[in-house]
């Protein structure tokens, strides 16, 4: 049996009550300002006109993602794989959700809005001094900001060193990609393709 109906979702679920109902903001304030400042990383969802969906990592220092102001925040697009799926979902439907998160902190926090690509000089100037400055970046104009509770975080223990596997217990990257494609030849070591993302970032 599923779930085919809102209807039926709350029939099982309820309502949002209290908090939860009424934390959502329409812009940014003090506290999601900060959170912002002191994020390293933050997941983008978006989507195609065909409906087809994606969910993409993005990384930096501490305060990577620009806020311009209370309405307006820049993330750079870092060099990548050109495969630019965010970025072309980005120009055919122009939504965009993002999870920003802190590590040790298990709240996260979400923010919802519009994403244009940006050429502009006045926003790749904020990142002029990167070592590989972006070619363009994407401005999103804020709908809606809200924290996110750390039940979720708390439940996998993200952050326990306990959680942290040995990465030697692990396929490798290019093993995995080989088994993958059906490739028949000697993966690339780990070593020498973190060397390489090094070189890149």
């Amino acid at each position: 049996m599923y779930v085919e109906s809102e209807e039926k979702l709350r029939e099982i679920y309820g309502y949002a009550k209290g908090r939860a109902k009424d934390k959502q903001l329409p812009c940014l304030e003090y506290h999601s300002r900060n959170y912002i400042e002191h994020s390293p990383f933050v997941t983008i969802s978006t989507y195609a006109k065909s409906g087809s969906v994606d969910c993409s990592p993005r990384g930096g220092k501490p305060g990577f993602v620009k806020i311009i102001n209370e309405n307006c925040i820049v993330l750079p697009d870092a060099k990548g794989n050109n495969r630019l799926d965010s970025l072309v979902n980005i120009i055919e439907t122009g939504e965009i959700g993002c999870l920003f998160l802190i590590p040790g902190i298990d709240e996260t926090l979400r923010v919802n809005g519009v994403a244009r690509i940006s050429t502009s000089v006045e926003h790749l100037v904020l990142f002029a001094d990167d070592r590989n400055p972006p070619k363009t970046c994407i401005e999103i104009t804020i709908k809606e900001v809200f924290l996110h509770c750390a039940k979720a975080l708390m439940r996998s223990e993200l952050w326990s060193p306990k959680s942290k596997i040995d990465r030697s217990s692990f396929p490798t990257m290019g093993t995995m990609i080989n088994d993958q494609l059906s490739i028949n030849t000697t993966p690339e070591p780990q070593e020498d393709m973190i060397a390489r993302y090094k070189y890149d970032l």
